[in-house]
């Protein structure tokens, strides 16, 4: 059986990987309680009082666990990971992974050299039953050949629960990394792209003047060999909406299209999962909240067998490399 840990729970996200290992048949030996947003930790320890608490020394140094998972300040997750890496362990690490190029270069090294696992859980892709369904049906020839995508990430600021960090770029990445990293991976996988190039991105501080370093707005154009995508990301959701952000995507084909309302349906339709199918025989509504996520039991089966099933090493570094030079090359706009 897979066992795993948690070192780093400063965001939420670390409850994805949680439950999706525990669901694919995994072992949960323990967690770091260190943290920068306490909040999180009497989570941790409610949702989960019989893991025991271990220091993170004792975690990287136990031959007995196979997989570290990684939800620290953004900045310290390549870090850990290569230190987890060199403990021979493989990693699965909220995104984003990297906030810098040379940290990107350090986990491209150490997985040459070690041979194991750096794998970033890009959630608004791999635990989205939607975003699941999407790439079932484009595979099965649905909507024809994919010409583009159009990525939405929303969010709600939420500020008093965010910690100091959250408003600082050196410590998130910038909100192209942060954020927009989703709809980066989104677009090559679903374009089938390998690789891709950034035509043009921004950035921008529209409605935080008090916080003149932070980010609320972000957009970047992509194109590849055989597609173009647009990515839109900020934290203006409003409190009105019932949920964290109104996520969607557009997916163009050349037989149709394809529409995920992630979260919510503004239009009435009740719960989250909304899959909005168009092409030549069909115009429809699937509920998805009934499909199954895969990426979980690939991930543990690529631990398994030293396989790359849940998402191929070169598509993580590309999706990486991407959202940096977006990032880094990104126009200011707003307030400066």
């Amino acid at each position: 059986m897979l066992r795993f840990a948690v070192v780093g729970i400063d965001h939420g996200h670390t409850f994805d990987h949680v439950k999706g290992l525990l669901a694919s048949g995994a072992e949960f030996v323990g967690y770091c309680p260190q943290t920068s947003v306490p909040a999180l930790r009497e989570n941790f320890e409610k949702t989960y009082p019989e893991i025991p608490q271990i220091d993170r020394d004792t975690l990287f140094a136990d031959p007995s666990i196979d997989v570290i998972c990684i939800a620290a300040i953004p900045c310290d997750r390549a870090g850990l990971a290569v230190r987890a890496m060199r403990a021979g362990k493989d990693v699965m690490t909220d995104k984003p992974g990297v906030t810098t190029f040379a940290q990107l270069e350090e986990v491209k090294k150490t997985v040459a050299e070690t041979g194991r696992i750096f794998s970033i859980c890009f959630s608004e892709r791999h635990c989205v039953r939607s975003a699941v369904k999407a790439g079932k049906l484009i595979r099965d020839g649905a909507i024809g050949t994919v010409i583009q995508t159009i990525g939405m990430g929303p969010h709600r600021l939420q500020l008093p629960t965010r910690p100091e960090w959250f408003f600082d770029p050196e410590k998130f990445g910038g909100i192209i990394v942060d954020i927009a990293s989703h709809q980066v991976d989104q677009f090559l996988f679903y374009t089938g792209s390998a690789t891709g190039e950034v035509v043009a991105s921004s950035i921008g501080n529209f409605g935080m003047p008090e916080k003149p370093a932070f980010q609320d707005f972000g957009e970047v154009l992509l194109r590849s060999d055989r597609a173009s995508g647009y990515v839109r990301v900020d934290w203006f959701t409003p409190e009105a909406l019932p949920t964290w952000g109104d996520g969607r995507l557009t997916i163009l084909g050349t037989k149709g299209y394809i529409e995920l309302r992630k979260y919510i349906d503004i239009t009435g339709r009740p719960g989250k999962d909304h899959l909005f199918l168009v092409n030549g025989t069909e115009m429809t509504h699937i509920d998805c909240s009934s499909e199954k996520l895969d990426y979980f039991d690939a991930f543990a089966a690529d631990v398994r067998d030293r396989t790359q099933t849940a998402m191929s090493q070169e598509h993580v570094y590309e999706v990486c490399r991407l959202s940096l030079e977006a990032q880094s090359r990104a126009a200011r706009l707003g307030a400066r």
